[in-house]
């Protein structure tokens, strides 16, 4: 029924890691998908083009971390460039969105369960991209649901 239905992504950009998250196919639940590791932007885009072979994508979401006034900081100029790369390579819009404190609201969860500090380490970006992505489709969701006036 949903064999060739397009996904989304959603990836959370950390500077050793790369979480990632995927929606089901009725875009309306955001699951941990998989994390990468990455010595350079080259190898960060082979790993994570490799990924994406395995999935009929129609959009990309990007988590930027824009500190607690919504303004850029360095950190979020240095995604922009992972984003750029995307850009230059895929067939499908790639999206920015917000993605403040969800890296902090992961560690919370995380720590909630009692996770060693090792697999948390492990699992947090995936986390992280997990609520970064719910919020966006929660977001679309909303939008649909508005009357349009």
């Amino acid at each position: 029924m949903f064999e060739d239905s397009k996904r989304i992504l959603g990836l959370d950009i950390g500077t050793k890691r790369t979480g990632i998250a995927i929606a089901d196919e009725t875009l309306s639940l955001a699951s941990p998908l998989h994390c990468i590791e990455a010595n350079s932007h080259q190898d960060w885009l082979t790993k994570l083009l490799k990924v994406l072979e395995n999935y009929s994508i129609e959009k990309l979401i990007v988590g930027i971390p824009l500190n607690q006034h919504g303004e850029e900081g360095k950190d979020a100029q240095r995604i922009k460039k992972y984003i750029a790369l995307l850009r230059e390579q895929l067939k499908f819009p790639v999206i920015e969105w917000d993605e403040r404190f969800t890296t902090v609201q992961a560690e919370r969860a995380l720590l909630s369960t009692d996770m060693s500090r090792k697999n948390r380490k492990q699992v947090i970006d995936q986390i992280a991209a997990t609520m970064m992505l719910q919020s966006y489709l929660d977001y679309m969701r909303f939008q649909k649901e508005l009357p349009t006036l």
